[in-house]
């Protein structure tokens, strides 16, 4: 009945004279002109009228001149008068309103990060302007016959410097049919009259991510509590399979805050935004320049709790300790024992469904903000880890307990970390804790030759 409603409907309208059409259209708000303006290539013609959207963007926007209607009461306020209808091309008026929108959204963003707090380098409301742009993130899974499932529907966990994104379904797709999965920033384009971000009207999308499960089972270690396996990928990617079965149980991502706003507005449907090349500031005085001066603000967590939150400045390498196109950057070490670090409790990644809900232990998310020597934003990562027994000799005479070693990798460093459980305490003591950054990173953001 209802697709019978819509044909009956669609032909009734398609009948009207166009005169007709735009006195309706003239009644439509902004999101649905933009969506009538999709049916049909008349249609499209038809609400593209620059008196239509003149008077959409005249309520919307402080016109900069009002002319005054003698023979009326009330003031008719229309910019730039009738020249500005009938010297345009039409749909002059409908990219006008767009693109004011869009500014505008864009300078309440940036109103609220521009504040910088000191100990991340990363703006300090980065919640509140994720919110007031209504920016959002999905998932594209694409099958080996082509067919894409979108998931949008997710539940967040905004922490210091990261968000945690989590999508779960009982129609999520099989992993064996599965060639890639994509992950999208998804924006509004429109705002509704209130000034919110509009939720039913036109959406761009910014590829963040692309990440190939071809092989994910082999090609990943795999972590699991009784129901669920998980398996990794970088940058953030945790996917979660049903044990014994390929069905896909959930799907979780970690974004860092660093550009993360310009990484998920500011690429398109096909193409990763590119962010810009440091350019370096060369120092011919400083024999050690780019090897010291570091901070580290480190965070490891769960998806709604936190078991480290800590800041440790004045990190250094000294040039004899580069090896194997590394500089060595020690956080913890094992001989100065002021300065390790508990972690209370048992570590644990919690996820859940629609039905069933587990913590796989001895996991959780790492995030490393390490800043240069200036304050700004150096090597930055989000990332699902795992500990493991070590196999490590044991020299720690003042803690009895077993050793566990925990490590992250990408192409601008690694992340290497040694725990001791005390079972009496029943807490981790981070016991040894090493950045190892790539010279190539280092050589391209400082202009040295290490």
């Amino acid at each position: 009945e209802l697709a019978s409603l819509t044909v009956f409907l669609f032909l009734l309208f398609s009948s009207m004279p166009s005169e007709m059409l735009m006195k309706i259209f003239s009644y439509l708000d902004a999101v649905s002109l933009l969506s009538v303006g999709c049916v049909n290539k008349r249609f499209y013609h038809l609400a593209n009228d620059n008196g239509i959207w003149l008077k959409i963007y005249s309520r919307c926007f402080q016109p900069k001149r009002t002319i005054w209607a003698m023979k009326s009461e009330q003031t008719e306020t229309v910019s730039l008068g009738c020249a500005a209808l009938y010297d345009r091309k039409p749909g002059y008026w409908k990219k006008e309103y767009i693109f004011k929108q869009i500014a505008a959204v864009k300078t309440r963003v940036m109103r609220l990060v521009k504040p910088v707090d000191p100990y991340t380098g990363l703006p300090c409301k980065n919640k509140e302007a994720m919110k007031a742009s209504g920016l959002s993130w999905i998932i594209v899974l694409k099958d080996k016959n082509g067919k894409e499932h979108v998931m949008e529907k997710a539940n967040l966990s905004f922490k210091d410097t990261s968000v945690t994104i989590i999508w779960y379904s009982t129609d999520l797709p099989c992993l064996d049919i599965l060639s890639t999965l994509k992950l999208y920033g998804v924006m509004p384009l429109l705002s509704d009259q209130s000034g919110a971000p509009s939720k039913n009207g036109p959406r761009l999308r910014s590829l963040i991510a692309e990440y190939h499960l071809a092989n994910l089972t082999e090609s990943s270690v795999a972590v699991a509590d009784k129901l669920v396996q998980i398996f990794s990928l970088n940058p953030g990617l945790l996917v979660g399979l049903w044990k014994e079965k390929n069905e896909i149980a959930f799907v979780m991502v970690n974004l860092h805050y660093h550009q993360l706003l310009e990484r998920s507005t500011l690429g398109s449907a096909t193409v990763q935004y590119a962010l810009p090349p440091n350019k370096p500031v060369l120092d011919d005085v400083d024999p050690e320049y780019g090897l010291h001066d570091y901070n580290l603000h480190v965070d490891m967590h769960g998806v709604s709790c936190s078991y480290l939150c800590g800041t440790f400045r004045g990190l250094f390498c000294r040039k004899g300790d580069i090896a194997n196109g590394y500089l060595r950057l020690t956080v913890v070490s094992l001989k100065d024992h002021t300065k390790h670090v508990p972690l209370p409790g048992t570590l644990g990644l919690s996820w859940e469904t629609d039905v069933f809900k587990g913590n796989v232990k001895d996991c959780c998310v790492m995030d490393v903000t390490l800043l240069d020597e200036t304050g700004k934003p150096f090597w930055c990562f989000s990332a699902p880890v795992h500990m493991e027994p070590s196999s490590k000799a044991s020299c720690l005479y003042d803690y009895m307990g077993p050793i566990y070693t925990t490590d992250y990798a990408d192409a601008e460093g690694k992340v290497s970390v040694d725990l001791v459980w005390l079972e009496e305490t029943k807490e981790y003591i981070i016991v040894n804790l090493v950045l190892y950054i790539s010279t190539k990173k280092v050589n391209d953001w400082y202009g040295t030759n290490y």
